[in-house]
């Protein structure tokens, strides 16, 4: 462990941890975790993450958090364990031609990512507010802060994170409670599908490991910025997006014919 990195610092709820960047998340955080409360939807995968994590005491939480009594169940267990740290990393994605997406598809893709941490994010205020320097991080995405074709409805629900993250931290600047916002770039996870992911080959998109994932998250973490985009690159298009947003449109425009050879319609 290195110097000045405090084991026991956290007690954690994090959401979405049965893979992916929330298993890799998990592992970078126990050496520094009193308590992490694991949230996910599927027993086995939780189980033996929690085996891997010895040294901290861990909890399962098994549900889907777009159910009331999952986030009940979760808000119980925040309460026993007096948890410091929320962190909202559960998400789905969805690729596809919005014009001929399901509909269910649409509503899948906001409760999970937007609905279901602002509503986890409400049950869990009281107890964080017991706790000094406590912590609400959401994970985010970078298609939350620069639009890309074929996911309209995943990208929407991403920008409603972020706003929601800069809502909340400006509601709560006189409290304890801080409230950050986190976006990876494009990551090798299950999350992509294989059209995601060809279509990432083609374009030579930048994509992270989750483990370099959790590795940024982890200095973030321990940092005082209120949000990060992960990738020099990916900050410059964010920025140019929000001055500038004609051009990263012309340059996207561009890639749609690549875009829609694997655009599920």
């Amino acid at each position: 462990m290195n110097a000045g990195v405090q084991r026991g610092r956290y007690r954690a709820v994090l959401t979405g941890a049965g893979g992916g960047i929330g298993a890799a998340i998990a592992r970078r955080l126990a050496p520094q975790a009193e308590l992490l409360i694991l949230v996910g939807r599927q027993r086995v995968p939780l189980e033996a993450l929690a085996a891997e994590l010895s040294g901290t005491r861990v909890e399962i939480v098994c549900g889907d958090l777009c159910e009331d009594a999952t986030v009940a169940k979760v808000a119980a267990a925040a309460r026993q364990g007096a948890v410091n740290l929320l962190v909202n990393n559960a998400g789905v994605s969805g690729f596809h031609a919005f014009e001929t997406q399901d509909a269910q598809a649409i509503r899948r893709l906001v409760d999970t990512n937007l609905v279901a941490p602002m509503l986890l994010t409400r049950a869990l205020l009281p107890q964080l507010g017991l706790a000094p320097g406590a912590q609400v991080v959401n994970v985010g995405s970078v298609f939350g802060a620069l639009g890309f074709p074929g996911f309209a409805a995943y990208g929407a629900a991403k920008a409603g994170l972020a706003g929601f993250s800069q809502s909340l931290r400006r509601e709560l600047a006189d409290t304890t409670i801080a409230v950050r916002h986190f976006s990876p770039r494009a990551t090798r996870t299950a999350i992509n599908s294989a059209a995601v992911d060809a279509m990432n080959r083609e374009l030579k998109t930048a994509e992270d490991t989750p483990e370099a994932v959790a590795e940024a998250f982890m200095r973030f973490l321990a940092g005082s910025a209120a949000q990060h985009v992960v990738g020099a690159r990916e900050r410059f298009f964010v920025l140019l997006n929000k001055l500038l947003p004609g051009l990263p449109d012309n340059a996207i425009r561009k890639q749609l014919v690549q875009i829609r050879k694997h655009l599920p319609r």
